[in-house]
C-alpha cells in the first residue's frame, strides 16, 4: 500500500505546487514571485520545489506549459492526412477547444499576459516546444490552399490572421463581455465559433488562388 500511495502523494504535491505557483506568478510576474510564497499557498516545504522541479525557473517553465495546455490534439488534427481544407478546419477547432475549454483557471491567461509583457528565457523554449510545430503546420496547410510556399509572406500573413481570430476570444474576454454580454462560451458556442473562423478563413483561402490567376490574366492582357 505504501509503495502505491507514495507516487500518488508526490503527484498531488506537484499539482498543488503548480496551481499555487500559477496563482502567484499571475499576480506578481516571474521576477517578483517568491518560492516561499508559492510553498506557503501550497502548504508545502520549500525543499519540495527543488525536488519536483529543480528551481524557480524550471517551476515557472512548467507553469507556462500548463497555461498553454496540451497541444497534442491540435498536432494530431493538423497532421490527420485529410485534404488541406479539412485538416485546417479540424486544427482550428482543436485549437479553440483548448484555449476556451470550460473550467480553465483564470490564472492561465494572466500568466501568459505577464509573460508577453515581460518575456523570460522560458518563453522561447515553451513556444518552440508547443506553438511552433502548430504554427508551421498551419502555414503548410495555408500554403497548400494558396498554392504558395510555406515561408511566403502571403502565407504567413494569412496564418497570423487566422491565429488572431482565435486568440481574440481568449484574450478579449473582458472586452467581449462589454460589447457582447450575451455571449456565453458553452461547448456548443465554442464549436460554432471554431467552425465560423474556419468558414470565414477558408472562404478567402480557397478563392485566393483563383482570384490571383484572374488578376494575372488581366495584367497580361493590359500589357499586350
Amino acid at each position: 500500500m505504501a509503495s502505491q500511495a507514495t507516487p500518488l502523494l508526490a503527484e498531488g504535491t506537484r499539482h498543488k505546487l503548480l496551481d499555487a505557483a500559477g496563482q502567484v506568478f499571475a499576480e506578481h510576474g516571474f521576477k517578483a514571485a517568491t518560492v516561499r510564497e508559492i510553498c506557503a499557498r501550497a502548504h508545502a516545504n520549500v525543499a519540495l520545489v527543488n525536488y519536483h522541479f529543480g528551481d524557480k525557473e524550471k517551476l515557472y517553465e512548467a507553469v507556462l506549459k500548463l497555461s498553454f495546455g496540451s497541444t497534442e490534439p491540435e498536432v494530431r488534427a493538423l497532421h490527420s492526412g485529410l485534404p488541406p481544407a479539412d485538416a485546417f478546419r479540424q486544427g482550428v477547432l482543436a485549437i479553440i477547444r483548448r484555449i476556451l475549454r470550460p473550467g480553465r483557471p483564470a490564472w492561465h491567461f494572466r500568466v501568459l499576459t505577464h509573460e508577453m509583457a515581460q518575456p523570460t528565457p522560458a518563453f522561447s523554449k515553451v513556444i518552440d516546444e508547443t506553438m511552433r510545430p502548430i504554427y508551421e503546420r498551419v502555414c503548410a496547410l495555408i500554403g497548400a490552399l494558396l498554392d504558395l510556399p510555406v515561408d511566403h509572406e502571403k502565407t504567413r500573413l494569412c496564418a497570423h490572421s487566422v491565429i488572431a481570430q482565435i486568440v481574440h476570444y481568449a484574450h478579449g474576454k473582458q472586452v467581449n463581455a462589454k460589447i457582447w454580454p450575451e455571449l456565453e462560451l458553452t461547448p456548443e458556442r465554442i464549436e460554432q465559433i471554431g467552425n465560423h473562423i474556419a468558414d470565414f478563413s477558408l472562404a478567402y483561402l480557397t478563392a485566393a488562388p483563383a482570384n490571383r490567376k484572374t488578376v494575372k490574366k488581366r495584367t497580361i492582357r493590359r500589357n499586350k
